[in-house]
C-alpha cells in the first residue's frame, strides 16, 4: 500500500477526471456578500465537504479571507476544522445529542439548543466540566426541522436567561421557501422571528447575534440580513433556484473536467448504455468519458451537455457507475482530449445551474453529491 503522500500524487497524476477549485473566485465572493450585506456579519457555510469544494482548503480560505465565523452540520465537522488550526467560532447547525456535549465545549464549538431540554443539557454539561458553552438559540418559524417553535420561544429564552454557564452567542432561525417570484413565506417567517425575538431583547443582559437569511434570503429580501447572514451555495458562484436576479457579482468557484479515453463509431439503430435507453440514429462517432454516478455525476444527468473542442455534445443513454458516452455527431475528438462537464471552454459554458435544470435536481445536489473520488486542484 502507497504511503497516503504518494496515494496523493498517483491520483492527481493518473485520474483524467478532476474538479479544479479557483480559492480566489470564493475569496471574490465572501468579500461580494460581505460588501452586499453592509454591517452585518459574514458567517461561511462549509458543511457537506464545503458544499463538495474540498473542506479544509476551502475553510482555511475563508477564514483567511475574513469570514466572521463558518457554519457546519455536524459536530464530527465541526471538530475537524478545529484540528487543521481553525480559529474563529463555528456553529453546528444540527440536532445533538446529549453525549456529544463535552466535545462542544471542550473544543470551543457553538452548538444549537433548540428546546428547553436541550438548553438545559448545554447548562448543565458547561457546569459539570467548569467552563462556558458557547450557544445558539434555534426558532422554529416554519421549517418544522429542529427548534422550538416561535409560538414557544418564551419558554427557551428563560431557561437560557438562567442559565449561569452559557454565552447566548446569538438566535437564529431558516427559512423554508425564499422564491423571489413569491416571497410571502419568507416575510410571514421573518415577522414571527423578529416578533418572538422582542420577549429575548428585553430580558437580555447581553448583545447577541440575530440571523436567519442564507443564500436565498441574502439575494432576494434585504429585510432579513439582521446582524450575521449565513451563505452556502452563493459562496461558490451558484445561485440557489431559478427567478433569482444577479444582485451578487459572484464568480463560479467549481470546474469539473475528464478526458476522452475511447472512442468508436456506433452504427446506425444499435443501443448505448444500460437498457438501451437511446439508440444511434445514423452510424454516429461516440466517445466515453471516465466519470461516472460513482464518483457523484448523478445518473439523472444522463442527456445533459459537455463541452468537446468547445462545442457542445450530449451525454447518451445511461450514465453508469463509472463512465458515460458523449455523442459527437460526426465531429472529432481524440483520446486524451479535454472534456468539460462544469465550467467554460472556449466560448461556452455548462453551469451547475443549467445542469440543475436539465436533470431536475437542486443545484446543491450537483455540487454535494461529487464525491472523494474525484480528485479536487486548488488555485490561488
Amino acid at each position: 500500500m502507497f504511503p497516503p503522500s504518494e496515494q496523493t500524487f498517483i491520483a492527481f497524476q493518473q485520474r483524467p477526471t478532476s474538479a479544479h477549485v479557483s480559492l480566489g473566485s470564493l475569496r471574490h465572493n465572501l468579500q461580494a456578500i460581505q460588501s452586499f450585506v453592509g454591517t452585518a456579519k459574514v458567517m461561511a457555510v462549509v458543511k457537506a465537504n464545503g458544499y463538495g469544494h474540498g473542506f479544509d482548503a476551502v475553510a482555511r480560505e475563508l477564514e483567511s479571507a475574513g469570514a466572521h465565523s463558518l457554519g457546519v452540520a455536524y459536530i464530527e465537522e465541526a471538530l475537524e476544522l478545529r484540528r487543521i488550526g481553525i480559529k474563529i467560532p463555528v456553529l453546528v447547525f444540527g440536532g445533538l445529542l446529549k453525549e456529544q456535549l463535552e466535545l462542544y465545549i471542550r473544543h470551543d464549538i457553538d452548538v444549537t439548543a433548540s428546546s428547553v431540554t436541550k438548553m438545559a443539557q448545554i447548562e448543565e454539561a458547561a457546569g459539570r466540566l467548569g467552563r462556558r458553552a458557547r450557544v445558539h438559540l434555534k426558532i422554529d418559524t416554519g421549517l418544522e426541522r429542529i427548534g422550538v417553535h416561535y409560538y414557544s420561544s418564551p419558554s427557551l429564552f428563560d431557561e437560557a436567561l438562567r442559565a449561569k454557564h452559557c454565552d447566548i452567542v446569538g438566535v437564529y432561525s431558516h427559512f423554508a421557501d425564499v422564491r423571489p417570484e413569491d416571497l410571502s413565506l419568507a416575510r410571514l417567517q421573518l415577522e414571527r422571528f423578529l416578533n418572538s425575538l422582542r420577549y429575548y431583547e428585553e430580558r437580555a443582559q447581553a448583545p447577541f447575534l440575530r440571523h436567519i437569511a442564507a443564500s436565498g434570503g441574502i439575494m432576494a429580501l434585504t429585510d432579513s440580513h439582521l446582524d450575521l447572514v449565513r451563505p452556502g451555495i452563493a459562496l461558490y458562484g451558484v445561485y440557489p433556484a431559478p427567478g433569482f436576479e444577479p444582485v451578487l457579482s459572484i464568480r463560479p468557484v467549481l470546474k469539473l473536467k475528464s478526458q476522452v479515453v475511447y472512442f468508436k463509431v456506433v452504427k446506425k439503430g444499435a443501443g448505448v448504455s444500460y437498457g438501451h435507453q437511446w439508440a444511434a440514429p445514423q452510424d454516429t462517432r461516440v466517445v466515453t468519458i471516465p466519470i461516472g454516478y460513482g464518483d457523484g455525476y448523478l445518473r439523472a444527468l444522463s442527456g445533459s451537455d459537455v463541452l468537446i473542442r468547445g462545442s457542445r455534445r450530449p451525454i447518451v443513454g445511461a450514465i453508469c457507475m463509472d463512465q458515460l458516452m458523449v455523442n459527437i455527431g460526426q465531429g472529432e475528438a481524440f483520446n486524451g482530449d479535454e472534456v468539460i462537464l462544469v465550467g467554460e471552454q472556449g466560448q461556452d459554458r455548462v453551469s451547475v445551474e443549467e445542469l440543475a435544470k436539465r436533470s431536475g435536481v437542486s443545484p446543491y445536489e450537483i455540487l454535494v453529491t461529487l464525491n472523494q473520488r474525484v480528485p479536487r486542484v486548488f488555485s490561488a
